[in-house]
């Protein structure tokens, strides 16, 4: 057996973090231990009509949903967005109290100024469009295609988007690298097949795109606006025809193509490579990751075809579109019709500090994330998270050791990259340093633009920089979670670590099938379809024998094809394809979890709470911390575009293919889930 010295080192961590943390929790506060343990189901929220055989989403869930209505404020409901919900709340204290009351702590008063300049709505009317005034007569004054790329270039720090795009990340061969990537982008529709969507919601959709970039250029003066708008879309449209769709952006080799200088330049030859990176404010490297290689050749043939008054009246929606939200109500009010309310189904625009915590996670998240962490972030529920991480790991090794469809040498080296991955939860070890961003009261537009060339600078410098091993991708107070192949590491931050997704008093069972699957599915993305190709130091090689991969991509077809079946509205089925990453993510993490649930017992059977046993509490909380509802405007985008499946799916397509699921309900042919032996997927 390969031994992991994780556990050592988790362990270790943890005992320090209880230490430093310890004076900020309240001693007169009952441990954990002293809590009456329950079991952590939502009985009000089941439907105990439906059979878990046939439906185990609306078994878990159905009463949960008839009386649940979403909030006109929002695009769905369930449980993580409550938990989201509360992170903002607690924040918009922390924020508040900054704002009225600093006392000299520059960080505290960043973070009140950020915020006290979103909420002055007076003084953003009174700015009228002035803010991006300079933007638009930098515009009004390109006269010829040179002036249109050294606008991409200068423009570019500012996050004003264009056809393409340019950042510095991890080399995926060589993982101790920076390297700049050029990626497509310049699309104002949520992906590019909405160009030519010919159906009815289609066509509605293109129609209700040019009306909106219509009134935007409107608002700002424009004398065409109509005519501007076709001219726009139909740029758009012929961008949209050469972009790679969402399935080959997924894959990890097709992205990766490494050019060097002299190639970069004869790919862009209609363009002044120089002049563009002179406004980006970099030099061209020797080498560089061209993810779409065909489209950028393509934007090149192009570029110069397009009128300059085309590109023009691009640029122009582009600037007005990217900071709609920080200018005057009726930039706001337009953008939130076309896309929030519109496209999304959302009824009414969120209350404006709701807009500002979130813009603040955005561009100051770890400023405000030390605070947050001081007074929300349990260490008790750290150090418990750390042994489920250990418990999931030592689960998906003996998991792995067992495997029978898998040889000794590709195990070995699943195990080796298994030992090496690195879990990171609650907070940065380093908090990132914002002392070089400028914040001020009166000035929502300035405080956005000098965040976004803050970003850009802090991700322009990495080239030539060793890799930064203590970044964080997401704020602590943010609810959510992530596996980043590059690092090989797994990412918790602390506003996760909270009910519903976990329950400190609730008996092991739920925690398991809520934030334990959870875990399991970050660890099952480095073994997922492309997560699989990296190798535990996170460099993109094939670690596979030939026969295995083989038996690999059988096993996964076959997750593709059930995923292809379910119907998410009327018409419209899930792409298994695209979603087939977090597929496998889910039955790894869900499998795994269920079995390190199960070794944590160390042999004593599950207790018996509210009726249900240790792995029906686990199927449960499992179903209900995915429980959610979707307005259909949203659920249409998230089958079209998103990597994850509906989460009905994520249920009732997940536990069909689990042993333990038949075993726990007595599921038997003619059941609504039971899947024949042969169809059912194991993987790991």
């Amino acid at each position: 057996m390969y031994k992991f010295p994780i556990n050592k080192v988790l362990t270790s961590f943890a005992a320090l973090l209880l230490v430093a943390a310890c004076s900020d929790q309240n001693n007169n506060a009952p441990t954990e231990g002293e809590l009456p343990q329950i079991s952590g189901i939502d009985l009000t929220g089941m439907d105990t009509s439906v059979r878990p055989q046939d439906d185990f989403y609306r078994y878990a869930n159905g009463k949960w949903l008839e009386s649940t209505e979403i909030p006109a404020d929002e695009v769905g409901w369930g449980s993580y967005m409550t938990l989201r919900k509360e992170s903002l709340e607690q924040s918009r204290v922390i924020v508040e109290a900054a704002a009225a009351d600093h006392q000299g702590d520059p960080a505290r008063k960043k973070i009140g100024d950020y915020y006290s300049a979103f909420i002055n709505v007076a003084r953003i009317e009174e700015l009228g469009i002035e803010p991006v005034a300079d933007y638009l007569e930098q515009i009004n004054n390109l006269k010829t295609h040179a002036d249109i790329v050294a606008f991409f270039g200068s423009s570019n720090p500012a996050g004003i988007d264009a056809p393409f795009n340019l950042y510095v990340g991890q080399d995926d061969k060589d993982a101790t690298s920076y390297i700049l990537h050029l990626v497509q982008s310049g699309l104002g529709l949520p992906d590019r097949d909405y160009y030519s969507d010919s159906s009815e919601r289609g066509v509605e959709i293109t129609g209700r795109y040019k009306t909106y970039l219509a009134e935007l250029l409107s608002l700002s003066g424009h004398t065409d606006a109509s005519a501007a708008a076709e001219r726009i879309f139909a740029l758009e449209s012929q961008l949209a025809e050469h972009q790679w769709n969402k399935i080959d952006n997924r894959d990890a080799d097709k992205r990766y193509n490494k050019v060097v200088a002299k190639e970069f330049r004869a790919m862009l030859s209609n363009l002044d490579v120089e002049t563009y990176l002179l406004g980006i404010g970099i030099d061209l490297p020797e080498t560089v990751i061209v993810v779409q290689p065909s489209y950028l050749s393509a934007f090149n043939q192009l570029f110069t075809q397009v009128e300059v008054e085309s590109w023009k009246d691009y640029l122009r929606a582009n600037v007005l579109s990217s900071y709609a939200n920080y200018l005057p109500r009726a930039f706001v009010d337009t953008r939130f019709d076309f896309y929030s309310k519109f496209l999304y189904g959302r009824e009414e625009q969120q209350p404006r500090w709701r807009k500002a915590i979130s813009s603040i996670n955005g561009n100051l998240g770890e400023l405000l994330g030390q605070l947050y962490v001081a007074k929300h972030f349990s260490p008790d529920s750290k150090a418990r998270m750390i042994t489920m991480v250990e418990n999931l790991i030592a689960a998906y090794a003996e998991s792995i050791e067992n495997l029978e469809w898998m040889s000794d040498k590709t195990k070995q080296q699943s195990l080796v990259k298994l030992s090496k991955f690195t879990p990171k939860i609650g907070y940065p070890d380093k908090w990132k340093d914002y002392s070089a961003l400028t914040v001020n009261s009166g000035d929502l537009f300035g405080n956005i633009q000098r965040s976004r060339i803050f970003g850009h600078n802090e991700n322009m410098a990495k080239l030539g920089a060793p890799i930064n091993r203590d970044e964080w991708f997401m704020a602590p107070q943010e609810v959510n979670a992530y596996y980043n192949p590059g690092l090989n590491e797994i990412v918790f931050p602390a506003a996760y670590l909270q009910p519903p997704n976990f329950i400190p008093n609730a008996e092991d069972a739920y925690n398991y099938g809520t934030i334990g699957t959870t875990i399991g599915h970050e660890i099952g993305h480095g073994f997922d379809d492309q997560g699989s190709k990296y190798d535990g130091d996170g460099n993109l090689k094939s670690w596979w024998t030939e026969s295995d991969r083989q038996q690999f991509e059988q096993r996964t077809q076959g997750l593709v094809e059930q995923f292809n079946k379910f119907e998410a509205l009327p018409g419209l089925f899930v792409n298994g394809e695209l979603t087939l990453g977090e597929n496998i993510g889910d039955l790894g993490g869900t499998s795994i979890a269920l079995k390190a649930y199960r070794m944590s017992l160390e042999g004593r059977p599950s207790p018996m709470i509210d009726g249900f046993s240790g792995e029906q509490r686990f199927f449960l909380g499992n179903a209900q911390s995915s429980r959610i509802k979707w307005r259909d405007q949203l659920l249409e985008i998230i089958v079209k575009t998103d990597p994850h499946s509906p989460d009905i799916y994520r249920i009732n397509g997940v536990f069909p293919n689990m042993e333990d699921f038949y075993k726990t309900y007595d599921v038997v042919e003619g059941d609504g889930l039971f899947l024949p032996e042969d169809q059912r997927v194991k993987i790991w």
